[in-house]
């Protein structure tokens, strides 16, 4: 697969930006970078803020008959951002699906979107600032290293994504076991907000064999989680 790497001034959504593209036909490898974004959105059309100095950073996968499910990309892409982030040298903690924390702060945010057989997969890092006023912690590279160049940790990042895609291509199973060892241990308690308001508390038990998130209750029952925004408690 080839690689691709666009960079653009300003836009209003990198996410939005490459499904337009994916429309298109763009072939998969491409990635769309802005040094800043106007209207950049996270989970549930949450708004993220997108000063310039962080990354904010689009690509697309074309999906095959025969490959795990779409949704575990949300998997592939926190393993990836996960060993790059390690590259220069930060080791963050995963929390289902895709989140990075480090010391209990939010690191990025990855937002995953269908448009046909196309996922657009948008990675935003907070490489030298990082938002307050969300309601949870945050944080960023440059209070634990040196803030990298944007450019640089994006071109990491794609190479790191397109080894852990091909992987993912025959089987979850390393992504699965590698998305375990970098998250919280067995027992973490945690809580799930679903689409529908409700409310799941419980302990982390790992995840099923497609990648959903496994709580123990306190009666001592097991609650799969397909979807929801988890926080740790």
């Amino acid at each position: 697969m080839t690689t691709t790497l666009r960079t653009v001034a300003e836009t209003g959504s990198t996410n939005a930006d490459m499904a337009e593209l994916a429309r298109n036909g763009a072939s998969e490898g491409l990635w769309l970078r802005a040094e800043r974004q106007t209207s950049g959105k996270g989970r549930q059309g949450r708004v993220w803020a997108s000063p310039e100095g962080n990354l904010y950073i689009s690509t697309l996968v074309r999906t095959r008959p025969g490959e795990p499910s779409p949704a575990t990309l949300a998997l592939v892409a926190a393993v990836a951002l996960e060993e790059t982030v390690a590259l220069f040298g930060v080791r963050a903690m995963l929390k289902w699906p895709n989140d990075l924390l480090v010391n209990g702060a939010k690191l990025s945010g990855i937002l995953l979107e269908r448009v046909d057989d196309a996922v657009i997969i948008g990675f935003g890092v907070n490489l030298a600032h990082c938002p307050v006023g969300l309601g949870q912690p945050a944080t960023s590279l440059s209070i634990y290293a040196p803030s990298p160049d944007a450019e640089v940790f994006a071109e990491a990042l794609a190479e790191i994504f397109a080894r852990w895609l091909s992987r993912w291509r025959n089987g979850i199973a390393p992504v699965r076991e590698r998305w375990l060892a970098r998250a919280h241990p067995a027992g973490t308690a945690l809580t799930a907000r679903q689409a529908d308001g409700s409310q799941v508390d419980g302990l982390f038990d790992g995840l099923t064999s497609d990648g959903a998130l496994i709580l123990r209750l306190a009666g001592g029952g097991v609650r799969v989680i397909h979807a929801g925004d988890v926080f740790l408690l």
